[in-house]
């Protein structure tokens, strides 16, 4: 596992940030440039089971199995992820699950002067890296439009 690293400077208060992220209208959007019809099914309350969706390539719902490891509002948020959603089945226990589970996803949100810095870190399996690494500063730059509105 390697960690990743993100950031991005957005011209709003960090409640309208941290809200845009989280909320489930404006979460479809931005989390458009992983997978289009990218949604959750579940509670942002620490210790809370969370399911990251979307249609996988055959069609059929895919995604992660996530629990909520740490939510301090507004200032932080980590992620736990736990296995893979396939064909709307969960799967945790696979060995293909097992190289990656435990793996974490924090978010810190830094307000000043009425701008708020947002931080990714995550960790990632390395033959994912390129694709988060192209991934990350689309959706970063959607959110910042959307929380900037």
């Amino acid at each position: 596992m390697e960690k990743l690293h993100f950031k991005i400077e957005i011209d709003a208060p960090k409640e309208k940030v941290w809200n845009t992220m989280l909320e489930d209208k404006t979460y479809r959007i931005w989390t458009e440039a992983f997978a289009p019809g990218s949604h959750y099914v579940g509670s942002w309350e620490k210790g809370s089971k969370i399911l990251f969706l979307g249609p996988g390539e055959n069609g059929k719902l895919g995604g992660m199995v996530s629990k909520i490891k740490e939510n301090r509002k507004y200032d932080f948020l980590s992620i736990e992820h736990l296995g893979m959603v396939n064909d709307g089945k969960e799967d945790t226990s696979s060995d293909e699950v097992k190289n990656w589970a435990g793996a974490l996803e924090n978010y810190t949100f830094k307000e000043k002067n009425g701008k708020t810095e947002v931080v990714v870190e995550m960790d990632s399996n390395e033959n994912y890296s390129e694709m988060f690494n192209d991934m990350w500063p689309k959706a970063l730059k959607k959110l910042k439009e959307l929380a900037e509105k």
